[in-house]
């Protein structure tokens, strides 16, 4: 994968706010406020799911391998899960 930060390398086992913090901010951050009420994860089940994708060999630099999509945000929707069925 490449980084939504032209010419900065990747990170395995980090999430987007880690490697990339301007990144996460731009892209990220914002959506995660936009999320209905109904829809958001409560917090602990979100920072738990965070800690099992951190943990989960298939994440770069806040991608998920398997799917393609931002961890931290696929994470704080309650209804989505994750392909490796680790949530």
């Amino acid at each position: 994968m490449e980084s939504l930060s032209p010419g900065l390398p990747g990170c395995k086992k980090c999430l987007l706010r880690e490697a990339f913090p301007a990144d996460y901010e731009k892209y990220v951050a914002g959506l995660l406020t936009r999320i209905p009420p109904g829809e958001k994860a409560p917090e602990p089940l979100y920072a738990q799911r965070l800690e099992t994708c951190r943990s989960c060999g298939q994440l770069s630099s806040g991608t998920c391998m398997g799917c393609g999509c931002l961890v931290e945000l696929k994470a704080a929707y309650k209804k989505e899960k994750c392909p490796y069925r680790n949530w």
